[in-house]
């Protein structure tokens, strides 16, 4: 499978996507859109992934790429690819599709708790997540989803956490590919952010969190395998399998 992702600032990387990229030996590109806008051909990846970053989908004057990138989204996603979009990506994601981004009533900064909704049983990729579970969290703004769309997890202080589009489209507010690395490069270059606040962890208390971490990373395995299963090529091969299987007798009691 070809992965494809969208990078906003050089110090929130694929993380640990990387890594199972690695290990299912799937080839991985990026697009360093803070540099340039030379997006792929949509027929180039089979997954669109879009990372998370400090700007605001909203400030197109100080990012004009921007422009160029949500245009680049809403294609893919009318081309009916996989996309996954996390934090910042999930904002994009939402607003190409109708909705609105605004400033979120309270920053969330740290490991901070999340519970699936109803709505999250009725989706293709994240009907199997644990009730409630502790991701990794870095925003200050928040998503409201069009019409049609609705919230697949919530937190204490934030209404919107999670959804499903489709079932091609995923949009995450919070981080489940962290790494204890990428969680110390955003305390580095985005300390000014952690005011203190109700759902503000000090830096203590987001590193080496290593059994947060390890769940957090299975949910990310867990989910990007569901999303590798409904790539074309996969889909194929199963509805193949399936199919060659169809002329068997079907054994009784």
């Amino acid at each position: 499978m070809n992965i494809h992702y969208l990078q906003h600032v050089p110090f929130e990387s694929p993380g640990r996507i990387t890594d199972w990229a690695a290990d299912k030996g799937h080839s991985l590109s990026g697009t360093l859109v803070y540099e340039n806008t030379d997006f792929p051909h949509q027929s180039a990846f089979d997954l669109l992934i879009v990372l998370g970053g400090p700007m605001g989908v909203y400030e197109e004057d100080r990012f004009p790429w921007l422009i160029a990138e949500k245009a680049f989204i809403k294609a893919c996603i009318q081309e009916q690819k996989l996309v996954l979009g996390i934090c910042l990506g999930a904002q994009l994601i939402a607003e190409v599709l109708g909705g609105k981004v605004v400033q979120n009533p309270y920053r969330e900064i740290g490991w901070l708790p999340v519970k699936m909704t109803e709505e999250a049983r009725n989706t293709v990729f994240l009907k199997h997540f644990p009730r409630e579970y502790t991701p990794f969290h870095w925003h200050g703004d928040t998503f409201q989803l069009p019409d049609g769309i609705r919230s697949a997890a919530v937190s204490p202080g934030c209404a919107n956490q999670a959804f499903e589009y489709n079932g091609r489209v995923v949009g995450l507010q919070f981080h489940l590919e962290s790494s204890n690395d990428s969680i110390s490069k955003l305390i580095q270059h985005c300390r000014e952010e952690m005011e203190p606040g109700m759902y503000v962890q000090h830096s203590y208390q987001m590193l080496n969190q290593t059994s947060l971490l390890e769940k957090s990373n299975e949910l990310l395995i867990e989910l990007l395998n569901a999303m590798e299963m409904n790539a074309p090529m996969f889909k194929q091969e199963s509805e193949l399998s399936y199919k060659s299987h169809e002329s068997y007798p079907v054994i009784g009691d």
